[in-house]
């Protein structure tokens, strides 16, 4: 089934609330076609980017004090290993795996804001168009989280591939609570780190590889019958997205939106094929406090002149576009990032009316 989200808006992860029903308002009310469950990093340690997908992960150390987790890999891990991979093949095989990913649970301990959005799901008389879920990239977060040494776990292959699967494992089970609540999920994987893809500082991490590692996690989204997206919050090399498979590729339209002309080949077939571009047009930094709907209506509909000057139909541009805020808000001031979801929700509206969806 195709899907024409014709503006529909939604959100990044994170937001900078303390209470969680407030971000549950904030959701339902500024994107209620689409509501996300918020990930509250000032909540704590454990609900931090990272931290919060390695519940029930092997090797796992969480040094509170320090506010660091880190993988220990000097002991002999082959038993909790062989322990993950059983529960991992029997979830996921392809032909004899039952779906149940629930080894991969995310607990109130590390997402109240999953939780709050679940129970107040259910007390609804009606379902939602659409719910997003997300979870941490496996190159953000293995190149992220280190072992005991403080060396990037990316770069320990078996942990890498464990990772990937656990990540694969914890979007399949997100997904699964929220289907009876919703007529489609959409699962975001985000990547800010690849924003710094290419640079000398990962000059070892290759492009097969990571379209590889996005690539399994796209199809464990799509064989729960789920919209994937990949979110990355700087320039990178798009086409690695649309090459993983993704569904959604999300930007950050408000400062790096012309970079995506660079790809307008790629752009051209994905969005042929029934993908979709999620526009980060709604900037999450002081900026938002210079922002209107008015202004950034005009931005968006300049970008978006700029793909038609390329050859990409504008109205099948329009018909594919996703609104989103240009990264999470976690790291704001609570009152600019009620403007940003003030904004994301009325400019949803006037891009709608504009091209009478």
């Amino acid at each position: 089934m195709r899907i024409q989200p014709k503006f529909l808006a939604t959100g990044i992860g994170s937001m900078p609330f303390i209470d969680p029903e407030h971000a549950i308002d904030v959701s339902l009310l500024r994107m209620p076609q689409a509501p996300l469950w918020p990930q509250l990093p000032r909540l704590g340690f454990r609900e931090q980017m990272e931290i919060q997908y390695s519940e029930g992960m092997p090797c796992t150390v969480i040094d509170a004090e320090k506010t660091r987790m880190y993988f220990d890999t000097a002991k002999d891990y082959s038993e909790q290993f062989a322990l993950f991979y059983e529960d991992y093949m029997a979830a996921m095989d392809p032909e004899t795996g039952n779906g149940n990913c629930s080894a991969m649970a995310i607990s109130p301990e590390y997402s109240r804001g999953f939780h709050a959005l679940l129970k107040r799901l259910k007390v609804l008389e009606r379902r939602t168009p659409f719910v997003k879920v997300q979870t941490t990239g496996p190159c953000t977060f293995a190149l992220t989280i280190t072992d005991q040494d403080k060396r990037a776990i990316y770069y320990n292959e078996e942990f890498r591939d464990m990772i990937v699967k656990a990540l694969a494992m914890k979007c399949r089970w997100q997904i699964q609570k929220f289907k009876p609540l919703a007529d489609r999920v959409i699962c975001f994987i985000d990547e800010p780190i690849l924003s710094a893809f290419g640079s000398s500082t990962y000059v070892s991490v290759r492009r097969d590889d990571v379209v590889g590692l996005l690539a399994e996690m796209i199809s464990a989204v799509h064989s729960d019958s789920a919209v994937s997206g990949v979110h990355c919050c700087g320039n990178t090399d798009w086409s690695i997205l649309i090459d993983a498979g993704a569904d959604i590729v999300n930007f950050d339209a408000f400062e790096f939106g012309d970079t995506i002309l660079m790809y307008a080949g790629a752009i051209k077939k994905h969005l042929t094929a029934g993908g979709m571009l999620a526009w980060g047009i709604v900037p999450t930094s002081a900026k938002i406090r210079e922002q209107s709907v008015e202004g950034l209506a005009a931005r968006l509909d300049a970008l978006m002149d700029k793909l038609a000057a390329k050859g990409i139909d504008k109205q099948l541009v329009a018909r594919q576009a996703v609104l989103t805020p240009s990264c999470g808000t976690g790291s704001m001031e609570p009152d600019d990032a009620e403007k940003v979801f003030e904004i994301l929700d009325g400019l949803s509206a006037a891009m709608k009316e504009k091209y009478s969806f």
